[in-house]
């Protein structure tokens, strides 16, 4: 009977900021200079790299790569939260909404990924600089950074296809976009299955990097430890500041969205994390890396120099 009412769900109501519309125009407002700040931010990032030959080391091809998937990050759901903060039919379709899951799925996937990547380029830069340049050669970083891409795929492809849902009817989200927990609330058979399977994929996805980046900083922490001078400390730490605060924001905010049972998440709190997670991030990464970051700052002169 559910299998042949699944049929019936064609597209889903996404209540978004409908229970507060007193907060709609701002929140409008807010998400707008969010999403606008994160294209600008990350394709400066992008295009700072790109543009001067000082940056182009393995830490700031692996930023790189960070900005371009914070991009496509904010892309794949801030355009439409706009659409349906004033919209009388915010509305989505099935596939549109299985497309939007899988592609965050696979972008949110390759963050955490990439970022543990990053964590193992400061381990080498500080425990070993005189073997990084062989260490962190061209073709580690390429490989190191298409492995993050292909692996996001593989286990984000693995978690979909495990996920056959039947809907019977319901098809309203309490959320901002199509999320795939909001999603098994709707479904009409026992997803308990599904959800032990997203909670086995968030633990190669997030615990796994989470707790390799951790082990990274001991390390880091110890080879800090063992430099004599005041300043050389001080400078080891420095280089890795920016990436253990996107670190801390990054994960902190997926752990608490993904790996808590799902009958102890409220509704209203769970989306407005999800906007936080999806939306904030994005933007801070390139303000955190650019403020913190003396290259970067450098790199941001010479270009307004050579303009003037």
């Amino acid at each position: 009977m559910a299998k042949d009412n699944a049929t019936a769900v064609l597209e889903f109501l996404l209540i978004g900021i409908a229970n507060y519309p007193e907060w709609r125009v701002t929140f409008f407002t807010l998400v707008l200079i969010t999403y606008l700040s994160t294209l600008l931010g990350n394709g400066l990032i992008i295009f700072l790299i790109y543009m001067d030959p000082h940056l182009h080391t393995p830490m700031y091809f692996f930023l790189s790569n960070l900005s371009f998937l914070d991009l496509c990050y904010g892309t794949v759901s801030l355009p439409q939260v706009l659409v349906h903060c004033f919209s009388t039919r915010p509305y989505l379709s099935y596939p549109r909404c299985l497309t939007q899951i899988s592609v965050s799925l696979v972008l949110g996937t390759a963050e955490c990924l990439l970022l543990a990547v990053m964590a193992y380029d400061r381990v080498v830069a500080i425990s070993h600089p005189l073997r990084y340049a062989v260490v962190m050669s061209g073709p580690v970083c390429v490989w190191l950074a298409a492995a993050s891409w292909g692996s996001s795929l593989v286990l984000s492809a693995m978690l979909l296809l495990s996920l056959q849902l039947h809907f019977c009817g319901a098809n309203v989200i309490n959320h901002f976009v199509c999320e795939i927990l909001s999603l098994l609330k709707l479904a009409c058979s026992d997803t308990s299955l599904h959800e032990l399977m997203i909670l086995i994929a968030g633990i190669f996805t997030l615990l796994l990097p989470f707790g390799f980046v951790l082990l990274s900083y001991v390390r880091i922490a110890v080879a800090v430890l063992r430099i004599r001078s005041v300043q050389g400390r001080l400078k080891a730490f420095s280089t890795c500041g920016s990436h253990l605060t996107v670190v801390t924001i990054f994960y902190g905010a997926a752990i608490s969205t993904y790996m808590k049972p799902q009958s102890k998440l409220s509704p209203d709190r769970d989306k407005f994390i999800s906007v936080f997670y999806g939306a904030l991030t994005p933007m801070l990464n390139p303000l955190i890396y650019s403020l913190r970051n003396k290259d970067v700052k450098g790199a941001m002169r010479k270009v307004m120099a050579k303009k003037a």
